[in-house]
């Protein structure tokens, strides 16, 4: 992503890119692929990539699983799609009408990369490699550590130790409970049969 930002932009558009056609002209276990394959194609034509070279088309992550949503036999007939042209030639497409689940998911992933960073830049401080006042400027805040913070993580802390608590004492009530059912013997019932 910071690649993206760092490139200049030359072209950015909208497509509605038609995906049908396409993949009924394969098996249906090769549909999705066969989609995917079309839309990198339907770009390379009309953002002008030089010989047409699919590997420069960049299709996002969640592009990818909204095609391959319904399967892989039934993906999406047509999609929405927004193209943006880098100076080295290479296109990025996106997701033009981003779905609820998508945008939690997005959201999601953005706050796990920065706990990452956050715990990474916090190991290499204890070590002595950076100093306090270098992670502010990387991680491009100020520094967080005051007593709400501290407060904060207390707790968090201590709710997570009661989730625990609480997921260990159900898990104990459902192994007695099991243990109990395993012991008994269940009962064989034979009739005759009637002649």
């Amino acid at each position: 992503m910071a690649d993206e930002k760092e490139q200049k932009i030359i072209i950015e558009r909208e497509y509605i890119v038609p995906l049908r056609r396409e993949y009924l002209n394969v098996p249906k276990y090769r549909r999705a692929k066969r989609a995917v394959h079309a839309l990198k194609e339907f770009i390379a034509q009309h953002m002008k990539i030089y010989d047409r070279d699919l590997r420069k088309v960049k299709v996002d992550v969640y592009l990818n699983n909204e095609i391959r949503f319904r399967g892989m036999r039934s993906p999406l007939p047509k999609v929405r799609v927004k193209a943006i042209k880098y100076e080295d030639g290479t296109v990025s497409v996106k997701l033009v009408d981003i779905p609820k689940h998508i945008e939690f998911e997005m959201a999601r992933n953005v706050r796990k990369q920065v706990e990452s960073l956050k715990k990474s830049k916090d190991s290499e401080e204890t070590k002595g490699k950076l100093k306090p006042e270098e992670t502010a400027g990387v991680l491009g805040k100020e520094k967080t550590e005051d007593a709400a913070s501290k407060q904060d993580t207390k707790e968090k802390e201590e709710s997570s130790k009661l989730a625990t608590e609480a997921f260990e004492k159900q898990k104990a009530k459902q192994m007695e409970h099991t243990s109990k059912m395993a012991n008994e013997t269940p009962k064989i019932q034979r009739k005759a049969l009637k002649r």
